[in-house]
């Protein structure tokens, strides 16, 4: 027998995991022909992504889910799948499967709670038309939805799982939990064709693309009746009245803003008065994609490629945010110093003996990346048993009873299935393996949010997870390390934090935005059937970024930081007047 010296351990740890910039960032296929200009792309993107104006309701954004390190970070009204509604959680709700003995997942249940930490969306109202003069929609209150009221009066739906990060979301081959945003564009797509001048006539003609996911994942919320549109909403409809409005006309941009700030508003909120929506569009694509002025069904050629521009946008936008500074990725570089003795503990267990790395592979430290489905193909990843899931990075943890999220083993909206092969082994329950960067401020944890902190998530891996009843993925079983261990692990993923992230720093700078963030008991003037909304502010940052860091999801449940040393506390007030 002989001992390795560190550096030998150093050195074998860094030929197996290498920073993230060493990963070529994806691109869609086939998509430069549609580009006039990419950085006018990228600003359309942005505005979009963090615009208020795009949810039905004129105060919902993209970001009103993903505004925390690229993920939900708020504290009230956020379960589903409950009769809790409207409460404020605290730390002592989770996690939400509690064991009298947390290293054993025999031992005796304390609380198996099956509510699920979702996003607070949109009120359930009928669209009746859009709305040009306040950027949002008309509509009425629908009181169908029991299920998301109380005393009366109607609560904001949540969603059914928990609001992943959309930062290095570029490098997922598939994205949502169950993967149905597809890798490719193809004639069985939402966005299967694009309206184009040809020889002077409007024509439609097919789009194909690969690594094409954020696209399609882009398109899926804006028109979703749950999370940001009212019933009835399309993209035609919101097409029509984005291109008319102002970009981002209700919140403050930054003068240093480093995609937005050449054209902010020195005067007030949003960008400049001359520019729309519509000049960004034609400012970003080629002119044959909207410059007809023929009508088909009541809507102009832009408005019916909006859905298209809209996703090629936030996909570009979404590009930028990727997280490879971290000091893992220093320390992968070769600084040695970069991380310390406990978090390289950490990183030789998670690639050792507690296999963290089967699943969480790569730089990008998941199996359901771009990078694996290249490197594996469609199918299982290396080493998988034959129960582990038919595609490239979808696995079953053990985290809920397969009967309560079908998951790989559900359907798309056109009922086909999620699987490559909806009859094999192990696709029911099965979720797609998360990046684990900038972890650290992602809180709360797993598909159904039930973990609130990192050690809770390793004390589940520990264990062999909650419930493994019909089979786990590859090397989810009792691991038996150590209190040490434990630690070490926990340290080693907070090394995967990014300081651009911790300290909103550009490329992760952003405008002002208004969140929900639960409700009153008093009725809403225009819609007397919903509860008024409590808003917090998360306050606009330039690319320097600011100098305390983000809360952590513990930190916020237990009120850790709210003296101003921690950010998006939510006990600011927010100064914008919703639309309705």
């Amino acid at each position: 027998m002989f001992k390795l010296s560190a550096i030998v351990i150093v050195a074998l740890t860094l030929q197996a995991q290498p920073s993230l910039r060493s990963v070529p960032v994806p691109q869609a296929t086939n998509l430069n022909q549609y580009v006039r200009d990419q950085r006018a792309l990228t600003i359309l993107g942005k505005a979009l992504f963090w615009d208020m104006q795009v949810g039905s309701d004129g105060v919902t954004a993209c970001a009103t889910c993903h505004f925390h390190a690229g993920a939900d970070h708020r504290s009230q009204h956020q379960l589903a799948n409950t009769s809790a509604l409207n409460v404020s959680l605290t730390s002592a709700d989770f996690p939400f499967h509690s064991l009298s003995d947390p290293t054993n997942n025999n031992s005796r249940v304390l609380r198996d709670n099956s509510a699920i930490y979702g996003s607070a969306g949109v009120f359930r109202r009928k669209f009746t038309a859009i709305n040009l003069s306040n950027g949002s929609d008309d509509g009425f209150d629908l009181t169908d939805l029991a299920s998301f009221a109380l005393n009366g009066l109607n609560l904001r739906q949540v969603t059914t799982r928990n609001a992943p990060s959309v930062i290095n979301a570029v490098f997922n081959a598939r994205n949502f939990w169950d993967g149905r945003a597809r890798n490719a564009i193809d004639s069985s797509s939402p966005l299967a064709t694009i309206q184009v001048v040809r020889n002077g006539q409007l024509t439609s003609e097919p789009v194909n693309s690969t690594n094409a996911s954020l696209i399609l994942q882009a398109i899926g919320p804006p028109t979703n009746t749950v999370e940001m549109s009212y019933d009835g909403l399309s993209w035609l409809h919101l097409g029509q009245r984005l291109l008319a409005s102002r970009p981002l006309a209700r919140q403050r941009v930054a003068s240093d803003d480093s995609v937005l700030g050449d054209l902010a508003n020195p005067n007030g909120n949003g960008l400049r008065e001359s520019v729309s929506y519509g000049s960004l569009i034609q400012a970003a694509f080629a002119p044959q994609y909207w410059q007809s002025t023929d009508m088909a069904d009541g809507f102009s050629q832009a408005e019916h490629n909006f859905k298209f521009f809209f996703g090629l946008a936030l996909d570009r936008y979404q590009a930028m945010l990727v997280s490879d500074d971290s000091p893992f990725d220093r320390f992968a570089a070769g600084e040695q110093t970069a991380m310390t003795p406990q978090q390289i503990a950490g990183l030789n267990l998670f690639r050792g003996r507690a296999e963290c790395n089967t699943c969480h592979t790569g730089p990008e430290f998941t199996l359901a990346s771009v990078g694996a489905l290249i490197n594996n193909g469609p199918g299982r990843g290396p080493g998988a048993p034959p129960n582990a899931g038919t595609d490239t990075g979808f696995f079953r943890t053990g985290v809920s009873p397969i009967s309560a999220d079908a998951g790989l083993g559900g359907f798309d909206d056109l009922g086909r299935p999620l699987a490559r092969n909806a009859n094999a082994p192990g696709t029911n329950g099965a979720f797609k393996t998360p990046g684990l960067r900038n972890i650290e401020f992602t809180g709360p944890y797993f598909h159904n949010g039930g973990q609130a902190t990192l050690e809770q998530v390793v004390e589940f891996y520990n264990r062999g997870g909650d419930f493994p009843a019909g089979g786990l993925g590859p090397d989810i079983r009792r691991l038996n390390l150590n209190a040490n261990d434990r630690a070490a692990l926990v340290a080693f993923m907070k090394a995967l934090s990014d300081d651009r992230v911790k300290f909103q720093r550009a490329p992760f700078d952003h405008p002002e935005l208004c969140v929900p963030n639960g409700h009153t008991a008093t009725p809403q003037t225009s819609f007397n059937a919903s509860a008024e909304d409590k808003w917090a502010l998360i306050p606009a940052t330039g690319r320097s970024g600011v100098e305390i860091p983000l809360q952590t999801f513990a930190e916020m449940l237990d009120g850790t930081g709210n003296d101003g040393t921690r950010a998006h506390t939510l006990t600011q007030a927010c100064p914008v007047t919703p639309a309705n």
